[in-house]
């Protein structure tokens, strides 16, 4: 494969609960990648699994031809980040010294932070437009710039790929919009890949390149939303009818629900299949 990240013959389980089995799945290098699918699909899960959070049961995943579950926790975040859902910061705690988390994959023991760190903070605290808020308490920030903190926290850690795990839970539109713009100018300004599992169809199509399609832990559908965001696939993953129309601004498909598919009897298909809120392992 041409693709710097990417699973092979992946088997996940919680316990010896299988949830996902053989996967093989290929990120697209320097894009941004959306996992989409119903409650309970397994999207989370792969998620953490491709960013070490998670240990598979068979297979692997894989960086730049190396496995990243037998390198060290220390090397894998220098190459990739994480952001899972709901992050919590400790009561008190400022953006800078919450950003300043980031470097840690880059110091040696205990040492306080370089020339080099302070600089690296400082661009991210900055790129993430919080300079004003940096001697602020992540606790007193609106949820908006909460999730900015955090995002500047996993820029901090200087990766090419990036995981976000629902990143607009909880925000209303304005701050939706405010962090997926944020991702978007992140991945074209500073080509990182960036891989994301969203809860809005209709922000998938609108800021990533890539969108995987995921049904009880298989991949039923992966390309360009133009390729993924289709009347059958919806049936598929959502058991949904929907009328599909187009962005007037950008083009892309645009999914409108009007309908349950016919035998759903008001169950999304798949839903609670998997359990993907399961405590998380330790890992990067």
């Amino acid at each position: 494969m041409n693709d710097r990240l990417y699973t092979r013959e992946l088997d996940i389980a919680y316990e010896q609960r299988v949830i996902v089995q053989n996967l093989t799945l290929a990120i697209p290098s320097g894009k941004i990648t959306a996992l989409v699918g119903a409650n309970g699909s397994g999207k989370s899960t792969i998620l953490k699994t491709m960013a070490r959070i998670m240990k598979p049961k068979k297979g692997g995943v894989y960086l730049d031809g190396k496995s990243i579950h037998q390198q060290t926790t220390k090397d894998v975040a220098k190459q990739l980040a994480i952001l899972p859902q709901n992050p919590i910061a400790p009561e008190g705690l400022t953006v800078s010294e919450l950003v300043s988390y980031g470097r840690f994959p880059h110091q040696r023991g205990f040492g306080s932070l370089t020339k080099e760190d302070k600089d690296t903070v400082g661009w991210a605290i900055g790129v993430t437009g919080l300079d004003e808020f940096a001697d602020r308490p992540v606790d007193q920030l609106s949820g908006g710039q909460r999730q900015r903190a955090w995002i500047a926290m996993a820029l901090a850690q200087q990766t090419d790929i990036l995981f976000l795990d629902e990143p607009t839970t909880f925000l209303d539109m304005a701050h939706q919009l405010e962090v997926l713009k944020l991702l978007q100018k992140l991945n074209e300004d500073e080509g990182r890949t960036i891989v994301m599992v969203v809860h809005d169809l209709n922000h998938a199509t609108r800021y990533a390149d890539h969108v995987v399609a995921i049904v009880q832990g298989e991949v039923v559908a992966e390309g360009t939303p133009e390729e993924v965001v289709t009347k059958d696939v919806l049936r598929t993953v959502f058991g949904i009818e929907a009328d599909i129309l187009r962005d007037p601004r950008s083009g892309v498909p645009l999914c409108l629900p009007f309908e349950l598919s016919r035998g759903q009897l008001g169950e999304k298909p798949q839903a609670a299949a998997v359990e993907e809120r399961a405590p998380m392992a330790a890992g990067v």
